[in-house]
């Protein structure tokens, strides 16, 4: 495995968290926008479509929410294994890939969800 400065170990960490802040800004403005569209007149479909989403944002958050508590841990073991002068253990960078494989994947789930939730707007906007 290829040593990675611990800046920049601790570097990604941060930016990872402030990607899933905005994720989870941008999420409770979608709930916001599903209380708008609740306003209106829907169907059966609508409404089970708005419930789908309602519990999508939920569930959304809540990864949002651990993931971000994961990688919080994980830069402060960094900080404390590189702080004591030694370098960073195999199984901190191997901790670092299988988080950011995490982030990845919680990634293309809420871009997915945010296309999906932008054309069902985009039709009950219609």
């Amino acid at each position: 495995m290829v040593l990675t400065d611990v800046s920049q170990l601790s570097s990604e960490c941060q930016e990872w968290r402030q990607i899933l802040r905005n994720y989870r800004e941008e999420f409770h403005l979608c709930k916001k926008s599903l209380e708008e569209i609740c306003r209106k007149s829907l169907t059966k479909d609508q409404l089970r479509e708005v419930e789908h989403f309602d519990n999508q944002f939920h569930i959304q958050l809540i990864n949002i929410h651990d993931i971000k508590q994961f990688i919080k841990a994980h830069d402060r073991k960094i900080e404390i294994e590189s702080s004591s002068g030694e370098t960073v253990s195999d199984e901190t960078y191997t901790e670092h890939e299988e988080l950011l494989d995490q982030f990845l994947s919680l990634e293309n789930t809420f871009q997915e969800l945010r296309i999906e939730f932008k054309n069902f707007t985009s039709a009950t906007t219609c």
